[in-house]
């Protein structure tokens, strides 16, 4: 039926903290789900503070928040008091999914594991996520993508020009494309227990999910086959796969695939049709042989005209190329918007906000909505799983839920 959502009627509590989890629960929402955030009393999720780091850009809006909370229930319950942690238990009863990245000494101390939830709800999906794993000696380690994503898979070295130190990442540049293995993995357990009628666990991580974005250098490297470092803009591997700056002062990036096809039609474009004789650059091994000299002659030629020039002639030619966007253009970007990539927000301080990165042709996705106030839906949670008035006052009189 059209604007059904897929998985309206499913229940999950997102008992995670920072990114990489509650986007995968994000996603879940996104697509009809109720899920309900479970935080402690006090602070919550620690993810609410995240614009007071350094590595976030300064805003009177809480815009991680909204990200990744969207559309969320909040409950609060101190999971360490005996009796919040058998409020969860109450909700476990009536859930479908379970989505947890905490540390796994600290699911032991409250009684978080597969099998301990399991043995409570049999139909519970258990999504488990982790920096390292679910076994091994650094399974225990904290793990954020700038290390276990980043570092530890070899893309910050593998990204880096030679004769320079590594590079760095932004922040949850890794978290979020692992939360979609996450919620991958979710997705294939939903299906099978459709098939079976039981629940399981599944697990993503950050060292397997930056592993596999490192895919090409890491599968090389399992063979003994590796590349140096990449040499500067100024004499790449490839004169064709470069970046160049416009008269504007824009980056533009080329990425020519087929130099047999349109070779001549760069030249042409350049205004150099004399250059197909030149034996440097005759055949596509020469032309990498001489990749800094046509470097030269490439830098000359499209600093004189604006991107917008090069752009026209560029699209005429069927050639894959792109400015390179400064964070500043994303607003403006009307093929974002076509994309469905940004859309609108009801966050009545966020007007726009990012989609997940897939779309289903038969369901719109919930319009976004803010990310609650701490313990907004405690007491209607609690009711929901069968909690009397008195009882809910009382938890909150012991200080175990708020």
């Amino acid at each position: 039926m059209a604007n059904s959502l897929p998985l309206e009627g499913l229940r999950v509590l997102d008992v995670s903290s920072f990114i990489a989890a509650p986007a995968a629960a994000v996603v879940l929402g996104d697509y009809g789900a109720d899920v309900i955030k479970v935080e402690p009393p006090g602070e919550g999720d620690p993810h609410r503070g995240n614009t007071n780091l350094t590595s976030f850009p300064k805003s009177e809006v809480n815009y991680p928040w909204h990200l990744d909370a969207r559309n969320k229930r909040s409950i609060a319950l101190d999971l360490k008091h005996p009796d919040g942690r058998a409020a969860l238990d109450r909700l476990i009863d009536t859930a479908d999914i379970l989505i947890t990245n905490y540390p796994f000494p600290v699911r032991a101390r409250l009684r978080l594991s597969y099998e301990e939830v399991a043995a409570r709800n049999p139909r519970l999906i258990y999504a488990s996520f982790s920096g390292y794993g679910e076994e091994g000696a650094d399974k225990d380690q904290p793990g954020y993508d700038s290390n276990a994503y980043f570092a530890r898979s070899g893309l910050l070295d593998a990204i880096h020009f030679e004769g320079q130190p590594p590079g760095f990442a932004l922040p949850a540049q890794g978290d979020r494309p692992s939360a979609m293995a996450l919620l991958s993995a979710i997705l294939l357990a939903l299906i099978d227990r459709g098939r079976t009628g039981n629940g399981t666990w599944v697990a993503s991580n950050l060292l397997a999910n930056g592993l596999w974005s490192n895919g090409v250098y890491a599968q090389a490297a399992l063979v003994g086959s590796y590349l140096p470092n990449r040499p500067p803009r100024e004499r790449p591997r490839s004169a064709l796969a470069n970046i160049y700056l416009t008269a504007d002062d824009r980056w533009l990036q080329i990425n020519v695939t087929n130099e047999t096809r349109d070779w001549p039609a760069i030249l042409e474009m350049i205004e150099r049709p004399e250059l197909v004789d030149d034996p440097r650059f005759a055949e596509r091994k020469a032309r990498h042989a001489n990749a800094a000299a046509l470097t030269e002659i490439f830098d000359s030629a499209i600093r004189k005209r604006p991107f917008a020039h090069w752009n026209r002639l560029l699209k005429a030619r069927a050639i894959p190329h792109s400015r390179i966007n400064r964070l500043q253009d994303i607003p403006e970007d009307a093929q974002a918007v076509a994309a469905r990539a940004v859309v609108a927000s009801d966050a009545p301080d966020m007007p726009l906000t990012l989609a997940a990165p897939f779309q289903i042709g038969h369901a719109a996705p919930r319009r976004p909505g803010p990310g609650p106030a701490l313990g907004q839906h405690t007491d209607v949670i609690l009711r929901e799983a069968g909690l009397s008035e008195n009882e809910i006052a009382a938890l909150r009189a012991s200080g175990a839920a708020a």
